[in-house]
């Protein structure tokens, strides 16, 4: 906020009662009716000015106001960061808004001060959506959930039509969406999805964030969520993390629930005329849309999916293992009661031990 000036009658007094009656500062705010913080900024302001006592007689109010108070550079003297690109930068891992300062302050030596650029940008944001906006760093997290519509697949000799869901994922940074048909929703399909959606980015993100299905997830917890024991090899295979989402609050994977929203709108309306007889021909019809969508350019932003995902993102990714994941189920299993030969002929099991040990959860392929 600009100081406001005194009068050409303020500033000869304060000259006056300092030079000629020789009164402290404390005084001379008391005399005059004002705080002595002004009297000392105007002191010092007199003094940088080599203002003395008496004022010249040829001396005006302009004139004096010009030597203690001199002109400021105005914003349009000042070149404005780009504050869009700000809040772009601050996304990514490590980059603080000091040393986004220091950056333009090394190209602009004569801009705007630290404190002035965080006002800036509060001011900036308010222009924004009135919403609490996530920020994901390139590389940070993959939302997937299934979509609500489907799509029919007619068996061809029989002509029996099955429904295949539409599984999508988008990531955080970028919004590169991706969709995909699978015959159902069970763990083998949910799975199945989530690496085909991986071979389709060409990376593993660090964290993966699914809704509470029971397929995936054996006890829901907002802490602390049981996962099923295939999708923890799932994780360990691709070293990632899995955090789903909280019960209802789809808000936490507010990226995929607008990722499902446009899949449906623009790729799943397109295709309800056409007739699928398999799923592997639905999703070949279903790529070439997904291709179309990721190329569209953002309402709001320069570029689009694609676009941002190649030049930020792809390169945040960790590589895809040599293997690709193969699902197996775990259960657990009971072993028969003659699982091993007996010491002695003729010895046999008594008892609760006739039924055998029972063993941890086996991997069944």
């Amino acid at each position: 906020m600009a100081q406001s000036t005194l009068s050409m009658r303020k500033i000869s007094e304060v000259l006056r009662l300092k030079h000629e009656q020789g009164l402290p500062e404390r005084t001379i705010a008391a005399t005059c009716g004002m705080a002595r913080s002004t009297v000392q900024s105007l002191l010092s302001r007199c003094r940088t000015a080599g203002l003395g006592w008496p004022l010249s007689a040829k001396m005006d109010e302009a004139a004096l106001h010009a030597l203690v108070y001199p002109a400021t550079p105005c914003d349009n003297d000042i070149v404005l960061p780009d504050f869009a690109a700000i809040e772009k930068e601050r996304t990514k891992k490590g980059v603080t808004l000091l040393l986004l300062r220091q950056e333009y302050k090394a190209v602009h030596p004569n801009g705007l001060q630290y404190s002035a650029i965080c006002e800036r940008i509060a001011a900036f944001r308010q222009t924004q959506d009135v919403v609490l906006r996530q920020s994901y760093r390139p590389g940070e997290k993959l939302f997937v959930d299934f979509a609500g519509p489907t799509l029919c697949i007619t068996d061809r000799e029989t002509g029996v039509v099955k429904q295949a869901s539409i599984f999508v994922a988008a990531l955080g940074y970028s919004n590169y969406t991706c969709a995909l048909a699978t015959p159902g929703q069970t763990t083998a399909d949910r799975l199945d999805g989530q690496r085909g959606v991986l071979e389709f980015i060409g990376g593993v993100p660090e964290v993966i964030v699914p809704d509470n299905p029971k397929a995936l997830v054996t006890k829901a917890c907002r802490y602390e969520p049981d996962l099923n024991p295939a999708y923890q090899d799932f994780a360990r295979h691709y070293q990632t993390a899995v955090v789903p989402a909280r019960v209802r609050k789809p808000r936490d994977k507010a990226k995929v629930e607008g990722g499902v929203l446009i899949v449906e709108r623009w790729i799943l309306a397109r295709l309800r005329h056409h007739t699928f007889f398999s799923v592997a021909e639905a999703n070949i019809a279903i790529g070439d849309l997904i291709d179309e969508l990721n190329g569209r350019p953002f309402k709001k932003l320069p570029g689009n999916r694609r676009m941002r995902f190649i030049e930020e993102e792809r390169a945040r990714l960790n590589p895809l293992p040599a293997t690709a994941y193969e699902f197996a189920r775990w259960k657990p299993a009971r072993v028969h009661l003659d699982y091993h030969r007996p010491r002695s002929r003729g010895a046999l099991f008594r008892g609760s031990a006739a039924r055998g040990p029972r063993w941890p959860e086996l991997l069944v392929h």
